[in-house]
């Protein structure tokens, strides 16, 4: 089998008696060990555990069991609780943690029969678009080691990208799926608000209870929109500690079943940020792609929330919650940067100092102009079936370690803007809830990956996964990275940074 096989393809394959479990785990603890050094995806193996997984998969499919990953190598990003491995989120103080059980996504994909191979590198507390800590090291982009994967599920996207395991387990709060998918030229999917349970998907040391956190989900990343899908229906349904029992969500089928039939608006635009020139020409290929087929294409409507609005209201919920457990004293210095800020000032940093400073009553007061974005999502969906926009507005860029993060810039066709005013098409889906799917649009003048997001209305999943397949028919989907001779044999960034 190849190392670039589907979930699908592996599974048929292991119906068929074509291979066994052990002998795909085999082959995919090979390809790691062999080309793992150069990218740093896997952080953690678990390898030995892995083996007997596989070794049970196979004694369970020859007793006639099957599931529905019964047999299949994934690996889960390293903030999951995995029982008996570190969860350290990159934080040197809690290199030595370990949790005594199994996060509640990694106890589903173990009882669908998937083979874990192990976990895989983040940022320094999930905090960056980038993966790289001074526990792991730094993970490097397939495609070309000198940028970043993305982050903070870049060692997912990157060990997708090399074959490493067919499915992965992400997260995503600041398009920590779509920006590696986007950046590696894989795919993934941003559920709905609250559709897949998070318990166990927590920093080390605190317990693993059944919290509904703002603007997080945990989600699939894989190299096909149906493997997509067919990790999302492991992964969806409540915490059963809310309900006290065990409950199958269903979720509405996708709106459309032709790609001809779908009404879509396109956006590759941004009142706050440009929008580098290879991902617009990877929008217009979608764009064109729909257009072609004969499907109702919009480049603006009324109905869309406002986008400056969105932005602002994002970046304050993003940094109000990211900065909650700051020290007190830190907590006081910048109330008195807040307070020196011009009250006409409307920039993104004016809004990420703000939310970091937020009162309770005014965080109330930002969450209910997102109640109204909400409505006004409701009404656009009345009339599209998905948003084609930007992930963000470059492809993947240069490893950036500086550890000021405020300060870091992002080059977009030669003008610098502040690193994370990238994050607003990110925000767009995340702020209201919205599900995104990410997925590959071709490639950049340089040879680098270039994604898009297809948002859909709350709770139709199903929606921009089946949007992704038929574009996935239409102009292609995943392609194995192509990295040069001189990358290839460039000294790898796997030692601590």
């Amino acid at each position: 089998m190849g190392n670039f096989q589907t979930a699908e393809e592996l599974l048929a394959a292991l119906r068929a008696g074509d291979v066994t479990s052990v002998e795909l785990t085999d082959e995919a603890i090979a390809r790691v060990e062999r080309d793992d050094k150069a990218i740093n995806a896997i952080c953690v193996p678990d390898f030995d555990r892995a083996r007997a997984a596989a070794r049970d998969a196979d004694a369970a499919r020859a007793r006639g069991e099957d599931r529905p990953l019964l047999g299949v190598p994934v690996t889960v990003k390293e903030c999951y609780n995995v029982a008996g491995l570190p969860t350290t989120w990159g934080m040197p103080q809690y290199r030595d943690f370990v949790p005594a059980e199994d996060a509640v996504q990694v106890s589903r994909v173990k009882a669908a029969g998937a083979v874990v191979l192990g976990k895989t590198n983040v940022p320094l507390g999930l905090q960056d678009l980038q993966s790289f800590n001074e526990i792991y090291g730094t993970t490097n982009n397939p495609w070309d080691h000198g940028r970043s994967p993305g982050g903070s599920s870049g060692g997912s996207a990157a060990a997708l990208a090399a074959g490493f395991g067919a499915l992965s387990l992400g997260t995503d709060i600041a398009g920590s799926l779509r920006t590696p998918a986007h950046f590696c030229g894989v795919y993934a999917h941003k559920p709905t608000l609250g559709l897949a349970a998070s318990r166990g998907m927590v920093p080390p040391s605190e317990p693993a209870l059944p919290v509904d956190l703002d603007l997080a989900v945990v989600g699939p990343m894989a190299r096909t929109a149906r493997d997509l899908a067919l990790l999302l229906d492991v992964m969806a349904g409540p915490d059963p500690l809310t309900l006290g029992v065990a409950h199958e969500l269903t979720l509405p089928p996708a709106r459309r079943d032709r790609l001809g039939d779908f009404r879509v608006l396109v956006l590759d635009e941004h009142p706050l940020i440009a929008t580098a020139s290879a991902v617009r020409a990877g929008v217009n290929r979608v764009a064109g792609a729909l257009a072609g087929s004969g499907a109702r294409v919009e480049r603006h409507s009324p109905l869309l929330p406002d986008l400056a609005e969105a932005a602002t209201l994002y970046t304050q919920l993003l940094f109000s919650g990211s900065v909650a457990r700051f020290p007190v004293d830190e907590d006081e210095r910048l109330r008195i940067r807040a307070a020196g800020l011009s009250a006409d000032d409307r920039s993104l940093d004016a809004a990420r100092l703000r939310g970091m400073v937020l009162s309770h009553r005014d965080w109330l007061e930002v969450n209910n102009h997102r109640e109204l974005h909400r409505h006004g999502w409701r009404r656009l969906f009345a009339e599209f079936d998905a948003v084609v926009c930007p992930v963000t507005p470059t492809p993947a860029f240069p490893h950036d370690h500086d550890p000021d993060l405020m300060a870091r810039r992002i080059d977009i066709d030669g003008v610098e803007h502040p690193f994370f005013d990238q994050l607003v098409w990110a925000g767009l889906a995340t702020m209201p809830g919205l599900p995104a799917t990410a997925v590959p649009a071709g490639m950049s003048p340089e040879g680098l990956p270039v994604g898009v997001q297809l948002i859909g209305p709350m709770f139709e999943d199903r929606t921009p996964l089946r949007l992704a397949e038929l574009l996935e028919q239409k102009i292609g989907g995943f392609q194995a990275p192509v990295a040069s001779a001189a990358i290839r044999s460039s000294p790898g960034s796997s030692t601590p940074s």
